[in-house]
């Protein structure tokens, strides 16, 4: 038996008005899920248990059947895994974006115009930060290079802050209010300030403002956290596995697991990734592992940019994925089950993420199922009455365990 789950991170919505009362995924066209929603059990899940945030690290911790009050620990160290920092129990790490604010003299001032920099290349992002390191690494701090907006800080002997606040959840709003105010948090926002009054007239920065893009003008922390220790995929649920992603956090979870971890050409974690790619490396790796996770950013990215075209375009291309790995397996003669669902809703109207349950579609070519379902989307999966109170049930009855 193979076992794909193709996730597409903040897929699910509310109705929105300007939609017509629509979520992207009622919008998109996407004949063939919505084909499978009529021999498949479609419901909702709850990804994101009472009390946690609806990060993607818990949300897709909990989708690949890790329980987050258990093993989880924060969200950098699992970014700090895939860009290959090694991490000592001593040693605490946050995510460092490279955003851009406004310019304001005062930092307190500032408000958040875009906690991704307008996308910024990765290219680009690492001449910035390399120069960061050169000015802000001591002893106490490092900094380290990731891809596109998203980077680590590295806390020798650190402390956790606890009132850190993720950028995209203040898009467009000033900073003031949502400043850390701690004794540890006052050390990340000197960092913070250091890092705008460098930035402002890099170079990169000043030829980005030339070309009309947003420069990244100054470092913005959150999701710190400690060395996890997460038990290997093929020890939890006796089959091998391999993680597809753009981003970090999901190659770090992939390694800390055990996965093997593929990359693509081409995969950017927007809506302009290498889908065809994605979906093909998926069906190589089913020759050879039991399981694969195919992580697509796209949709929740253009749920905090509030971009209902290239969400509903992203849920379309996801269609395609789907269709590629289903004939794939199809054509091969093998037992197979696709799952697809959304790790949280990214919500167009709100852009961040929610703790609402998610839709899902889980496929299994050796039993013929019926929910009720006329399609994929939120409405038809919450009337089909099925209802699975966390992702770990689902991975549970997914594999048949």
């Amino acid at each position: 038996m193979k076992y794909a789950v193709i996730l597409g991170d903040g897929m699910a919505d509310y109705p929105q008005e300007f939609l017509g009362g629509k979520t992207p995924l009622d919008l998109a066209k996407k004949p063939f899920i919505d084909g499978l929603t009529k021999v498949s059990e479609v419901g909702l899940c709850r990804t994101v248990a009472d009390g946690l945030k609806p990060g993607s690290d818990v949300a897709n911790l909990s989708v690949l059947g890790y329980d987050p009050k258990v093993c989880y620990t924060g969200r950098s160290p699992l970014e700090a895994a895939s860009i290959g920092i090694e991490l000592k129990d001593t040693v605490v790490t946050a995510r460092a974006n490279l955003v851009c604010l406004s310019d304001e003299e005062n930092f307190e001032d500032k408000t958040m115009i875009d906690y991704s920099a307008g996308e910024i290349t990765t290219a680009e992002a690492k001449i910035l930060i390399e120069y960061l390191a050169k000015h802000l690494n001591n002893e106490k701090y490092r900094l380290f290079s990731g891809i596109s907006y998203r980077h680590c800080l590295v806390i020798d002997n650190g402390k956790i802050a606890g009132d850190l606040t993720p950028p995209h959840d203040i898009t467009g709003k000033p900073v003031k209010g949502h400043l850390p105010t701690s004794e540890t948090g006052k050390e990340y926002l000197s960092l913070m300030e250091r890092s705008a009054a460098l930035l402002k007239d890099h170079p990169v920065n000043l030829e980005r403002i030339k070309q009309g893009k947003r420069p990244a003008n100054s470092l913005w922390f959150w999701g710190e956290g400690t060395k996890p220790a997460l038990q290997s995929f093929t020890e939890r649920y006796g089959i091998t596995g391999a993680m597809i992603s753009a981003v970090d956090l999901l190659k770090g979870i992939g390694k800390l697991t055990g996965m093997r971890v593929i990359e693509v050409e081409g995969a950017t974690g927007n809506y302009d990734t290498n889908f065809k790619g994605k979906a093909q490396a998926a069906l190589d790796a089913l020759k050879t592992e039991d399981f694969v996770y195919v992580h697509m950013e796209a949709p929740d990215e253009c749920g905090h940019h509030g971009d209902a075209e290239h969400k509903i375009y992203s849920i379309e291309q996801i269609d395609g994925v789907v269709k590629t790995v289903y004939d794939g397996l199809k054509e091969r003669g093998e037992d197979f089950s696709i799952l697809i669902m959304p790790d949280h809703p990214t919500p167009l109207n709100v852009m961040t993420h929610v703790s609402d349950p998610v839709p899902y579609v889980l496929y299994n070519s050796t039993k013929t199922l019926n929910s009720g379902a006329e399609k994929y989307c939120e409405k038809d999966a919450e009337k089909t009455g099925i209802f699975t109170d966390s992702g770990v049930s689902l991975m549970k009855k997914f594999l048949g365990k």
